[in-house]
């Protein structure tokens, strides 16, 4: 070590008291650190070993419930009450009576017996999806608990110019019996009249929609979100396939949607021109004559696709299936229901129409 000349023999010794400390400091910054690196590859390879158990238990059972604890709030953040209908056999879907695999699966879906609760198949039954227009299970439900059929309904500038599938000829400030707008909501599946039916019953759509929300919650609907009447919109409007089996289940208990639901074609008195309404049922599995089906509704926009909640009952069996996101949806929903039909519930295979792909 060279030494200046003009430093001092005091000043040396500062200088090395001064090395000594800066060679303790880089030792504890050192092996500071190689403790911390120890601890993270020891919680990196716990995490690891976790995550591959995990993924093991997972590939095991296809089609999985992500769900193990029932949760405390719904989606929207509103405390659960007890669920209105009890589904039996739920996140063990290798234990399913029906083992059904799909070239081409539904995101989700579900095959439940309507009266015990029992799941006959399932796939991703908690898995929070968009959900369109099967959103008008709740207006349609909400609609019924708050007015008789022959409430008037008045036609507003929004419900008019409701984007979307429409009823289409709701005339302008004049008033339309309520069960003739449950008919529209529920057939064509009318944005207008989820629209009318939500600021008949609360006055505004957002207040309509806070309703719905606490509905779900009193229902016991973990899973749902409603941000409109008719499910248009799809931000913030979803739920899942066990949720829509309940919403199923609760609303064929109420007679006025059960006997919406299964009606192919209906003319009312209308307040226009003619004085008659003509409504077709969208529901795939109606239109084409699917033996024994009693409803329930469809759904579509580009974020959900193809939706499908349907509901049938033979010899006293009563079924329903949910699908979310299916390429095909009425061939799946016929797919399910009459494997249960024939081989849960050991009936005859019953004659049937065939139904087109792709609807």
């Amino acid at each position: 070590m060279s030494i200046s000349p003009f430093m001092t023999p005091g000043d040396r010794s500062r200088r090395r008291e001064h090395s000594r400390r800066r060679r303790r400091r880089r030792r504890a910054l050192l092996a500071g650190a190689l403790a911390l690196a120890i601890v993270v590859v020891a919680l990196a390879e716990s995490h690891a070993g976790h995550s591959s158990k995990s993924g093991q238990a997972r590939a095991a059972q296809p089609g999985h419930a992500t769900r193990t604890v029932a949760p405390a709030l719904s989606a929207s953040g509103l405390p659960l009450g007890k669920p209105a209908f009890t589904l039996s056999g739920l996140a063990t879907p290798l234990e399913d009576p029906l083992q059904i695999t799909f070239h081409t699966p539904p995101r989700a879906g579900l095959l439940f017996n309507l009266g015990t609760g029992q799941v006959l198949w399932q796939r991703n039954p908690f898995t929070r999806l968009p959900i369109a227009s099967l959103t008008k299970m709740m207006t349609a439900l909400l609609s019924v608990q708050s007015a008789p059929p022959d409430a008037p309904v008045l036609v507003t500038r929004q419900a008019v110019e409701a984007a979307g599938s429409k009823v289409g000829v709701l005339p302008l400030g004049r008033h339309v019996r309520l069960e003739s707008m449950l008919y529209g909501l529920l057939l064509p599946s009318g944005n207008d009249a989820a629209m009318a039916l939500a600021q008949h019953v609360a006055g505004t759509a957002r207040r309509f929609v806070r309703r719905m929300n606490a509905e779900a919650a009193k229902l016991g609907m973990g899973c749902t979100r409603y941000s409109s009447p008719s499910g248009y919109v799809d931000r913030g409007n979803y739920s899942c396939a066990a949720d829509l089996a309940l919403l199923a289940h609760v609303d064929l208990e109420q007679p006025r949607i059960a006997s919406v639901v299964r009606t192919y074609t209906a003319v009312l008195p209308f307040p226009i021109k003619g004085g008659r309404l003509y409504l077709y049922n969208n529901n795939p599995l109606l239109i084409y004559g699917y033996p024994g089906v009693t409803g329930l509704k469809t759904g579509y926009t580009m974020a959900a696709g193809k939706c499908l909640v349907i509901t049938a009952e033979r010899h006293g069996v009563r079924l329903g299936v949910v699908v979310l996101n299916s390429p095909d949806p009425a061939i799946q929903a016929s797919e399910l229901l009459n494997s249960a039909f024939e081989q849960v519930y050991h009936q005859a295979p019953v004659p049937e129409p065939p139904i087109p792909t792709g609807i």
